[in-house]
């Protein structure tokens, strides 16, 4: 099978695809269905690539499309080296990655180390008997001496993190659902087998790898109890301190033998989903360079709409990742509320969405997109007879993450471009928020987003300088980007009020604006920004 690369790579461009570029997430039930059968498919994806290339974006990570039987929609791999028939077979994904790499759009895979589906192949033998060689795939252990699971574990979706195996008479353990048992890494066939899975796909022509719960794949090797978080008896998850079942010191080791399998190839690179939001244990997870390319920092995620929280935020991260790594910016994913709709407002709404468009591509770092973003798209409200998350069962419906996994709204129908048949989750509102109607109007969000993209493109600063904030009213982040001889200066107005702000002497080049059609400034000494607005000017 012939190897699938893009057009163009560093060695010909002075470009890293993953440092200077943009990813963009596609959840691939959602994004575009090609047959009509209500989910989305490679085949969709394919189909809209050209959008992509419109937008601006480099690389796109899709969300698990591996065999599963979709307890949790993917993240239950019941094969690792093939395709989920629900979104098409490995031909499928071999034009969707050449028709990708033709574009010079790169593509990432959602690899699920932790865990995998309790109908793997691996797992099925594993419990058939204590004897059988991959019995020591997971992590199987006898109850305690008094009878229950072996330690006070428990699961992210709720209840105890073991699950009894009559048949064999002991407890197997689960981070997550019972259906997706956890692999043992200290095990070296494990982790041997999961280089194999990285190498199959990297092999194939796939440019990288976002690892999900990264951190977890280390526990404590004797299993001990976590401690509890005072007054936290009774409350499940939330009610111990994870020390013990994630984020052991063993697992950068782990990484650095995961790091070892990409440095055999040219350009590929590892994103971590490490779910902690203590960014000082975050940066960790770079090494000195020979562990992940990146981490993902969640802080943002939570902030509140305040300037000075996403000043605080923005500078810790990027103060504590190592020379030897490169930052990221993220707002959404499958699995945090739409950023549109967490800081949404009566009047100033899209405003606080184009705020947030231009911290995420002017930012240091790699910015991260989540479909739907480029359009505003909020979360949309799901009847509980149409609820599809396991976390809205197992915890409570208000938790469900199905609000912002909906169909992408290509344009204003009752089925929004997304397919022919009825769509697996709910449509959201169509009319003001859909591609077809933003890409012709020149003032909309989506174009913005090109706009933004496409400064980033061309300026050394916003892609690669380093980031300084400067004096700045409340409720005003403003900061400045410096690479060889050029300068951004950036003004982000978080408030509901209009604001003067000095971003330094001289007129600026390049001048972009959130507002569209608002005056520019002559002289950066003095810029007026409106309500919920953001100004970006570079000079030299």
């Amino acid at each position: 099978m012939p190897i699938s690369r893009p057009r163009t790579n560093e060695a010909t461009t002075g470009r890293l695809w993953w440092r200077d570029g943009v990813v963009y997430q596609i959840y691939p039930r959602s994004f575009m269905d090609s047959n009509g059968d209500g989910v989305g498919d490679l085949e969709g994806i394919r189909q809209r690539l050209d959008h992509l290339v419109w937008l601006g974006v480099d690389a796109i990570w899709i969300s698990p499309c591996f065999p599963s039987p979709m307890k949790d929609f993917g993240y239950d791999v019941a094969d690792y080296c093939d395709i989920e028939p629900l979104f098409g077979d490995l031909g499928d994904f071999d034009r969707l990655l050449a028709d990708a790499h033709a574009r010079d759009l790169r593509i990432l895979l959602d690899w699920v180390p932790n865990h995998t589906s309790d109908q793997h192949p691996w797992f099925l033998a594993s419990r058939s008997s204590r004897d059988d060689p991959k019995r020591d795939f997971y992590v199987w252990r006898d109850p305690a001496p008094g009878g229950g699971p072996p330690n006070n574990w428990k699961a992210v979706f709720g209840g105890d993190a073991w699950e009894l195996d009559e048949a064999t008479g002991q407890y197997y353990l689960h981070s997550f659902l019972p259906e997706q048992p956890d692999l043992d890494w200290r095990n070296p066939e494990v982790v041997r087998a999961m280089h194999a899975t990285l190498r199959f796909w990297l092999d194939r022509g796939v440019d990288g790898f976002r690892m999900d719960v990264i951190h977890k794949i280390a526990k404590d090797p004797e299993l001990r109890d976590n401690p509890l978080v005072p007054g936290g008896e009774g409350r499940g998850y939330g009610s111990q301190e994870h020390v013990n079942d994630e984020n052991h010191d063993d697992v950068h080791a782990l990484l650095r033998g995961i790091r070892g399998v990409f440095d055999e190839y040219d350009e590929r690179m590892a994103v971590g989903e490490v779910y902690i939001l203590d960014p000082r244990k975050v940066s960790r997870f770079y090494g000195d360079g020979d562990e992940l390319h990146q981490a993902f920092n969640f802080k943002l995620t939570h902030a509140r709409w305040d300037a000075a929280e996403f000043e605080r935020e923005v500078l810790f991260f990027d103060e504590l990742v190592p020379e030897v790594g490169w930052p990221n910016l993220v707002l959404g994913s499958h699995d945090a509320p739409r950023h549109a709709s967490r800081y949404d407002h009566p009047e100033h709404g899209d405003g606080r969405a184009r705020v947030a468009a231009m911290l995420l591509l002017t930012g240091r770092g790699t910015p991260f997109l989540y479909y739907g973003e480029e359009i505003g798209m909020r979360n949309v409200e799901i009847p509980e007879d149409r609820l599809q998350d396991p976390l809205a069962w197992t915890l409570h419906p208000k938790v469900s993450r199905d609000p912002e996994r909906t169909p992408m709204q290509w344009e204003d129908a009752p089925k929004a471009g997304f397919s022919t048949g009825d769509p697996w989750l709910p449509i959201g509102d169509t009319a003001a928020h859909n591609v077809t109607a933003q890409r012709d109007e020149p003032s909309s969000l989506m174009n913005l987003y090109r706009e933004l993209l496409a400064l980033r493109r061309e300026s050394g600063a916003l892609r690669r300088g380093s980031l300084r904030a400067l004096p700045s009213p409340d409720g005003v982040f403003a900061f400045e980007r410096t690479h060889e001889g050029q300068r951004a200066a950036v003004a982000l107005n978080f408030s509901d009020a209009p604001v003067e702000v000095s971003l330094g002497q001289g007129a600026p080049g390049r001048v972009l604006h959130t507002v569209h059609g608002a005056a520019l400034p002559d002289d950066l000494a003095k810029v007026h920004l409106p309500a919920a607005s953001g100004i970006c000017a570079i000079q030299g």
